[in-house]
């Protein structure tokens, strides 16, 4: 199982697929190189943007094939990035901005989430049309005691940022369920903590998910997957539902590591610099942890990793063109 915040993201719809489809895309062709080296059999993307017919997901799996690892199972649901509502949704007084969409994007489906798979898929749970100030304990942004911009648009804004999935993956006779999401930065607004506050409601929705808590039976075996964009100890964010994430006695924190992350940490680091997964020097916050694979406690885990190579390794400069992120990957054993 991986996750990779493949940041493949362009600026209009289609011009992701013509630069898939010219096979000269530097960019592409090293995203495709550490998919492949890495080889899941399972990898949740992020920052790949949508279109209705699938045709960016189909190139990039074409691509993959020719590198010799096929995906014939893939997904790729509408994502709320770019989904416009014609509300003011960051209180500038305008509502066409890239941030009066139900997610962040410039057009709909910028930045949007995919899922390549060797193992057929079963029926996706999509919980992104789950409003914000529906799920249980929500804690929506205010000032001066007032809903921020106004009350009204909470019978409208959505939890999610990206998406929300539980994705079944079908290997033998058992259902692994991927819980996937793509969560908000929790920077890029004002003294109303927005996005904090959004990014926090998004990761407290997997463990009432796994509580039952959302109207749907929890799964069994099941792996959550994606980028939380907030690390445990660095970095802005409010950063105590990750924590409570982590330490949930029903899921299991593999600790994955790369080589290439611990040489470049933050000089004021407070967590494990070997964990992260990502490098924002452009100038801050620098490396954090912010991509996931975290196991229900039942899995058993065999190995567990992150795709930084060292600094003179051959793979590093094709990792740092690909993406800033850094692709997770955990290995878990199931008996068929």
């Amino acid at each position: 199982m991986a996750t990779y915040n493949t940041e493949l993201s362009r600026n209009g719809p289609g011009a992701l697929i013509h630069d898939i489809q010219s096979g000269d895309d530097a960019q592409v062709q090293a995203v495709i190189a550490i998919i492949a080296h890495a080889a899941p059999d399972v990898v949740l993307l992020q920052g790949i943007d949508h279109d209705a017919a699938g045709a960016a997901l189909d190139a990039l799996a074409e691509g993959l094939a020719r590198a010799g690892h096929p995906y014939p199972h893939r997904l790729a649901l509408r994502p709320n990035s770019g989904l416009r509502t014609g509300l003011d949704h960051d209180g500038d007084g305008r509502s066409d901005g890239p941030r009066d969409a139900q997610g962040y994007g410039e057009f709909t489906g910028q930045g949007g989430m995919a899922l390549l798979s060797r193992h057929p898929l079963g029926e996706v749970r999509d919980f992104s049309g789950l409003l914000w100030a529906d799920l249980p304990g929500a804690t929506l942004p205010r000032v001066g005691g007032q809903l921020f911009p106004d009350a009204a648009l909470y019978q409208h804004q959505r939890l999610s940022n990206v998406a929300h999935w539980d994705v079944p993956v079908l290997v033998g006779d058992r259902a692994l369920h991927m819980l996937a999401f793509h969560a908000t930065p929790p920077v890029f607004d004002g003294p109303e903590d927005r996005n904090g506050l959004r990014n926090r409601d998004e990761l407290r929705l997997w463990q009432l998910y796994l509580d039952g808590a959302l109207g749907a039976e929890p799964p069994g075996d099941f792996v959550i997957v994606g980028d939380a964009n907030i690390d445990p100890a660095d970095g802005d964010g409010l950063s105590d539902a990750i924590q409570q994430l982590l330490a949930d006695p029903r899921i299991t924190d593999p600790r994955p590591q790369g080589v290439g992350s611990v040489g470049a940490a933050n000089a004021d680091h407070h967590g494990d610099p070997a964990l992260d997964t990502a490098d924002f020097d452009d100038p801050a916050p620098g490396n954090l942890r912010v991509d996931y694979v975290l196991p229900a406690a039942r899995l058993p885990v065999a190995a567990a990793g992150v795709v930084w190579p060292a600094p003179d390794d051959p793979l590093s400069d094709t990792a740092r063109m690909a993406s800033r992120h850094h692709l997770v990957w955990v290995d878990l054993v199931l008996d068929r």
